[in-house]
């Protein structure tokens, strides 16, 4: 059994994403815990890259603040590492597939396990071309996250059927960040999903109030919530901590 699966145990699963490293590594780590302390189900942890195709503007300058201050994967590995020591909600790494590439894959899926990473989400790589790291992931018992989004359409039922830890449906096309609303018919693309797997199935991209948390996990098991927790990083810096410990009890009460 996935330790993924435990986010989604105690209901509807909030889950946030933080940038490592932005403003610097000290900071994600009380970032982390005062999520976790607030109710955050499951910590999606961003390795930042150079160009992170999938993201807007907001976790795109997050991307850029993180390599300014000189940010690596292995002090990233070193924060988790860190933070395990009493951290124990499932925490994933969502990065790009060159990251993992430049880095020598199965030497970055050992460490994961290794440090007590559950899972991995690489948005930049396409269903068909999983096999290029779900053989190391099953090695090591890591779980390769699948993403389906509005444009899956007929791949839907096929990238569920395979799906492990839990299913990221993107909510609308186009990158991260805040929408005042998300419009896609999220509902028939969630009852494809359910037709064919058990796998939680979490919606992110575009969440950023109570209101809308509430709605998405109205129709899925959990919301992921990135941009607007990178804007609370942005305005507060070193200080965001109990900010974002704020919002995530907001947004976690809403579910």
């Amino acid at each position: 059994m996935s330790k993924i699966a435990e986010a989604f145990r105690n209901g509807k699963a909030f889950i946030p994403f933080i940038t490592c490293g932005d403003p610097d590594l000290e900071t994600t780590a009380k970032v982390v815990r005062e999520a976790v302390r607030n109710g955050a189900d499951l910590i999606e942890l961003g390795i930042p890259f150079s160009d992170p195709t999938a993201e807007g503007p907001v976790i795109q300058e997050a991307n850029l603040r993180a390599l300014n201050g000189k940010v690596t994967t292995d002090k990233i590995f070193d924060l988790v590492r860190e933070l395990r020591t009493d951290v124990t909600v499932p925490m994933v790494f969502m990065t790009y597939a060159n990251v993992v590439f430049s880095y020598g894959a199965e030497k970055f899926i050992s460490i994961c396990n290794e440090i007590g990473i559950d899972g991995l989400i690489l948005p930049d790589l396409p269903y068909e071309e999983k096999e290029e790291f779900l053989p190391l992931c099953h090695k090591y018992g890591v779980d390769l996250i699948s993403l389906i989004a509005p444009t899956s359409e007929n791949r839907i039922a096929m990238i569920a059927k395979d799906a492990e830890g839990f299913i990221y449906l993107v909510s609308s096309l186009g990158v991260t960040g805040v929408r005042s609303e998300i419009k896609t018919d999220l509902k028939s693309i969630v009852d494809v999903i359910r037709a064919n797997t058990d796998t939680p199935v979490a919606i992110g991209f575009g969440i950023s109030t109570p209101e809308q948390a509430s709605k998405m996990a109205g129709i899925s098991d959990g919301a992921i919530v990135g941009s607007a927790i990178i804007k609370i990083l942005a305005k507060f810096g070193r200080d965001a901590a109990p900010y974002v410990g704020e919002y995530v009890k907001s947004m976690k009460d809403a579910l």
